[in-house]
């Protein structure tokens, strides 16, 4: 078990698994036991990130403001169908971005009763989870923890200009979820592509102006006044353009369709 300092403490291993795998002699939970579970319950991608390396997230957007003692970040990815990015009507695409999010918000809520089972404190954080703030004179929703980020820290892809998380399999559609634990995990390596170079493509064809050369400047503001829209009722997203254009949308390796499409 990991050190705990403060009011972190260890939970007793008195649950019925515990006990379990005491008798049996068996392994404690491990990096690659964590990803296997994730995998094996229908994750495409996991990765783990140490919760220190979150030092320049604002101030209760930490995943120890969520979880005190939490010590390791573990993420989750799967994407969203390539049909439903290269659809003409984007009307519906939210139906299929929810029914993803649900399937992976499910895994991480089986991984957090999982880990809860080896003795350690653990919290599914969903991909939708999140906070209403005050910014820039409007309330807006922001998540308990920025999934994109977390992922990039625990090397499944790299944010580029269009501030999306790209990862070299999957592109940039994959959607995520987490689950925060004192379990001191050992943590994946930082991706390193560079992927972006002199492409601009998403910020030439922004069309609110959202995005400019440097990915920490995005204008979630500008962004979010073309990209909803009410439709019969509903909130639909009607803008996606950021996915849809970039040259490695479906993944940093497709080089040959980042050859055709900055030809045409």
């Amino acid at each position: 078990m990991p050190t705990m300092t403060g009011n972190c403490r260890p939970i007793n291993k008195t649950g019925m698994i515990g006990r379990i795998k005491m008798l049996l002699n068996t392994n404690d939970l491990t990096s690659e036991t964590v990803k296997e579970y994730g995998l094996n319950a229908g994750a495409s991608v996991v990765g783990i990130a140490d919760s220190n390396d979150f030092d320049l997230a604002p101030e209760g957007f930490k995943p120890t403001d969520v979880l005190e003692c939490c010590l390791s970040v573990i993420v989750y990815g799967t994407p969203v169908p390539q049909e439903a990015i290269l659809a003409d009507d984007p009307v519906g695409f939210i139906d299929v971005r929810n029914a993803v999010n649900k399937k992976i918000n499910d895994i991480t809520k089986n991984m957090e009763k999982w880990i809860k089972g080896y003795g350690y404190k653990a919290r599914a954080v969903g991909g939708m989870s999140g906070k209403w703030v005050e910014r820039d004179g409007r309330k807006e929703q922001n998540g308990l923890i920025s999934m994109k980020h977390a992922a990039e820290l625990a090397g499944l892809g790299v944010i580029g200009r269009n501030y999306l998380l790209t990862n070299p399999q999957y592109g940039n559609l994959l959607w995520f979820s987490t689950v925060l634990t004192d379990a001191n995990l050992i943590p994946d390596k930082k991706a390193e592509h560079n992927f972006c170079d002199d492409c601009d493509i998403c910020v030439r064809t922004c069309p609110s102006g959202a995005l400019d050369n440097y990915p920490a400047s995005f204008g979630r503001k500008k962004c979010d006044t073309t990209m909803f829209k009410m439709v019969d009722k509903k909130w639909e997203i009607m803008c996606f353009n950021c996915r849809k254009m970039c040259p490695y949308r479906f993944g940093i390796d497709r080089k040959d369709y980042m050859e055709k499409s900055r030809k045409g």
